[in-house]
């Protein structure tokens, strides 16, 4: 494509990010550090102002650091932080010169002061960011699970602008875009498949976890690649105090996770893991169909963290997962994350910082059959690896400004397809496709005003898909099922075969009307270079990624936003109502009956179109008080135009539900017994049902609609309900708790699947190799649900 932004504009908006305020007066900074005394861990989102002026105060960052402007000294700053005592501390110019550390010590709080937000109370209304949510790790851990799991993604579906794939699934759908449009890391590392059980459960463990931030709006120009969400999740740190852990024994699974000093208090660790145990209970079945099967999942992730110096930090962060399936050693199925990070900071003075990482993921699926006419092997992996270098300005509290690179390398290896034993299938392998990209950005904040601030910034992206590779020429140049090959094009490593570019511009705007109610509104370009083609939209381990190339161009998608946000009750309550318009462009969708799994000619199945999305999210919180909790509403729409597709009209994905509601409530009842409960109601997916039926080889085979999803499954609705006990008393080495939790309360039969088939007898399980003769057949519904009341019980621990 062509570039939409001259050079000349490009020079002027990179000058206005580093040297507009380069003539301001120059001020000192006070540099600092914010720790909770019981464990030595840092604690980000502090509130850190000088007395008196609380306007113009900041908040600590993930590792509890902050800076804030020096006016006169001395002068008395006041250090808090939700859940714990104020610390004021009188600060002179000798402060100024030597490392400083404030620890605060929790606060013994009553019933009326329980608090579940982990940042300024505030934060709703003053910051500029729109469609961002940081759902803090104790508040996910209060919400009922399904079989005690916890879990990080299932949380996030709770919000408004999510949306969930259907019953028991992990997959996400976020403001009209697909599952494979949001951007999924872990300590800067992207994971492919962040599942486990077929999206049951994800890969998160919450006792392992700092925090999770959710992107659906103005995604800042350090991230990018995916049009639809960022979701953040960080690793935590260990103390550098003592020895600690936590974990949970569950009705599933089993968790632990430790953390402290490594060699000395300039070095943490933190190592978790976690395994079901389900395939256990399989053995000790009497069903000989039963206890030899395979069915399990575990997941390891560990973080270390070296404090160099004063200014030096480095930490490296690993995970993997793996899950399998196996049906009496005949047929199996499993998959594996693979991710690692490492991460250097540095204050290279006090009002410049750098940021360095480098990342690994792989991702390796597989399928086996054991069987000796039709056995076989298939087996694929791809990989991402990177590496990013920011450098971020810190002026003063009212502008700040960052810069940097990132590049990529992706890897998709050939899917192979191998004969075992004596197996007559013929072997088949695709070929393999890379692609790199690198990325430059910047961006800027600024606070024009005490009312008025804005953000910008710009990502420029080059893309090159690269060999080693195969291209295939098509008569009339159109790839088709019923085209012509004419020829075959090979490239050689790192030869270049298809370049793509693209500016991704991003700018926000908030004005304060008063101190608890403001105005934002945001602009988004973002591209996307890795999609997935797939029939499911549930999001399957299975799932073809593809990389953009000669006949599949990267998809594009503008969002515009504008939302108003209004604390109330001393930042008690908050209520938000976000509006928002998106479009894609170049977007892939399926052809009717597509072969994606075994084909080396992708380009024929699939079919390249637009789309666009629009939806009002409504948001109603309580932060503070014996009862916590939301009330979420969300309407959305989304639409694709795809030429090959529903005779070129316009037609829904299957994850368009027009209404979605949440309510989430958590009560404490005493020091020691709270209580939560969550209800969901949201539209039916969009899907196709057949028409009729016609006879092939005498047996009636569905007939659908040429107009795509132009049905629904019924309206989904669910109770959730959760009672946990825990032992409050201070000063034991080991507390504990219990959980107990009913997912389905009210036992709704929501529908997972229906099939369309043959009924005999009007028994749904008859076998018609009985005695006796069929009495009558006919053509029927057969729905299945996975889930109805489904109680479960976890213990928690710490020590």
């Amino acid at each position: 494509m062509q570039v939409t932004i001259s050079g000349k504009l490009v020079l002027f908006l990179f000058s206005l990010i580093f040297f507009s305020k380069v003539s301001a007066q120059d001020t000192k900074l006070f540099t600092a550090q914010v720790f909770d005394v019981t464990d030595s861990s840092p604690l980000p989102g502090a509130s850190i102002y000088w007395e008196g002026a609380i306007s113009s105060g900041v908040v600590s960052d993930l590792d509890g650091n902050f800076s804030i402007q020096v006016k006169t000294l001395p002068a008395r700053l006041v250090v808090s932080f939700i859940g714990y005592e104020t610390s004021i501390r009188e600060i002179t110019n000798r402060d100024l010169s030597k490392p400083q550390r404030f620890f605060l010590k929790p606060e013994d709080m009553s019933l009326d002061e329980i608090i579940i937000q982990e940042r300024r109370p505030d934060e709703q209304v003053k910051n500029l960011e729109t469609g961002k949510v940081t759902v803090p790790i104790a508040t996910i851990k209060q919400i009922p699970a399904l079989f005690g799991e916890v879990d990080v993604l299932r949380s996030l579906q709770l919000l408004p602008g999510v949306q969930t794939a259907g019953e028991g699934t992990g997959g996400l759908f976020v403001r009209g875009g697909s599952a494979d449009q949001n951007l999924v890391q872990l300590d800067g590392a992207p994971i492919y498949n962040p599942s486990h059980f077929f999206g049951f459960f994800s890969v998160f463990n919450p006792d392992a976890l700092e925090e999770v931030q959710l992107y659906k709006g103005n995604m800042p120009a350090s991230f990018g690649g995916r049009l639809s969400s960022l979701i953040d999740v960080s690793l935590k740190e260990g103390n550098n105090q003592k020895i600690h852990g936590e974990g949970g024994i569950g009705t599933i699974s089993s968790r632990i996770t430790l953390d402290g000093p490594l060699f000395s208090d300039k070095s943490t660790f933190v190592v978790s893991a976690r395994r079901t145990y389900a395939d256990l209970f399989l053995k000790l079945s009497s069903d000989p169909d039963l206890n030899s099967n395979k069915l399990n999942f575990y997941d390891l992730s560990g973080k270390v963290a070296f404090v160099l110096g004063d200014k030096d930090k480095l930490t490296i962060s690993s995970y993997q997962g793996s899950d399998l399936l196996g049906l009496s050693d005949e047929f199996s199925l499993g998959w594996k994350n693979w991710v690692s990070s490492v991460n250097w900071k540095r204050n290279i003075s006090e009002k410049l910082f750098l940021d360095v990482e480098g990342y690994h993921s792989i991702y390796t699926y597989k399928v086996a059959l054991d069987d000796d006419e039709n056995g076989f092997d298939w087996i694929n992996h791809l990989s991402e690896s990177g590496v990013k270098g920011m450098l971020t300005y810190v002026k003063n509290d009212s502008f700040q400004a960052y810069g940097g690179i990132h590049s990529q390398f992706y890897h998709f290896a050939p899917i192979e397809l191998n004969p075992t034993g004596e197996s007559a299938i013929d072997p088949f392998s695709t070929s393999p496709t890379n692609g790199i990209l690198n990325n430059i950005f910047g961006g800027f904040t600024y606070e024009i005003s005490p009312k008025f601030s804005t953000e910008a910034g710009l990502r420029w992206g080059f893309y090159n898909q690269v060999g080693k590779g195969v291209d295939y020429l098509y008569e009339d140049g159109v790839p088709d099922p019923d085209a012509l090959v004419t020829d075959t094009i090979s490239y050689n490593t790192f030869e270049n075969i298809k370049f793509y570019q693209g500016l991704e511009p991003r700018i926000a705007f908030r004005y304060l009307v008063n101190e608890e109610f403001s105005i934002k509104t945001a602009y988004n370009r973002n591209f996307q270079y890795v999609q997935i083609a797939s029939n499911s939209s549930a999001g399957l381990p299975l799932d073809r990624w593809i990389l953009a190339g000669t006949y599949v161009p990267p998809i594009r998608s503008d969002q515009f936003s504008l939302g108003f946000f209004k604390n109330f009750n001393k930042n008690k309550w908050e209520f938000s109502v976000e509006g928002y318009y998106k479009t894609f462009k170049n977007i892939i969708d399926l052809r009717n009956g597509a072969e994606v799994l075994f084909t080396d000619q992708l380009e024929t199945e699939i079919l390249t179109g637009d789309g666009y999305a629009y939806g009002a999210e409504f948001l109603l919180r309580k932060n503070i008080g014996k009862t916590t909790g939301w009330l979420s509403y969300t309407y959305s729409r989304s639409w694709r135009e795809t030429p090959g597709v529903s005779e070129g009209l316009k037609y829904n994905p299957r994850y368009d539900r027009p209404n979605d509601v949440s309510l989430v409530v958590n009560h404490e009842f005493s020091p020691y017994w709270s209580a939560g409960l969550t209800f969901v109601y949201t539209s039916g997916q969009a899907v196709s049902f057949p028409i009729g039926v016609y006879p092939v080889d005498n047996q009636a085979v569905p007939l659908y609609s040429k107009y795509r999803n132009e049905d629904r499954f019924p309206d989904y609705h669910r109770m959730d309900a959760s009672i946990t006990w825990k032992n409050a008393d201070k000063g034991r080495k080991w507390k504990g708790s219990w959980n107990f939790s009913v997912y389905n309360l009210y036992g709704r039969k929501n529908p997972f699947a229906y099939e369309f088939r043959e009924i005999y007898n009007d028994d749904i399980n008859y076998d018609s190799s009985e005695d006796g003769p069929i009495v009558s057949s006919r053509q029927g519904i057969v729905m299945t649900y996975l889930f109805s009341i489904l109680p479960s019980i976890t213990y928690n621990f710490q020590f």
